[in-house]
């Protein structure tokens, strides 16, 4: 595929309503789930160096689990304090039953 996409999981492994940690180029991403959308943003809280994978799906925003800041999966947007900065995103496109990123 071409645009800097690169396959980093099968649609398979990423089951409605769930979240997987994917590395791509040195980076942790989250990849989520959300009926049937999917979504890939950086796994680090922008607030702390906290795992979003370890967090939780709300709707469309990924909860982190250390002080509860919660960020729009498709934004990256901040929702809820004591974040302030938004996470990166990244686009997504779903080919040959594969997730592809793009960086």
């Amino acid at each position: 595929m071409s645009d800097n996409f690169t396959a980093v999981a099968p649609l398979d492994a990423l089951k409605t309503g769930k979240m997987l940690r994917v590395s791509l180029a040195e980076q942790n991403i989250l990849l989520a789930n959300v009926d049937g959308e999917v979504y890939a943003v950086e796994d680090m809280c922008s607030h702390e160096d906290a795992s979003l994978y370890n967090g939780a799906l709300k709707g469309r925003c990924v909860e982190c689990p250390l002080h509860g800041s919660h960020f729009d999966l498709k934004t990256g947007e901040p929702q809820q304090e004591p974040a302030t900065e938004a996470i990166k995103t990244f686009n997504v496109k779903i080919a040959d039953e594969q997730i592809w990123v793009q960086l």
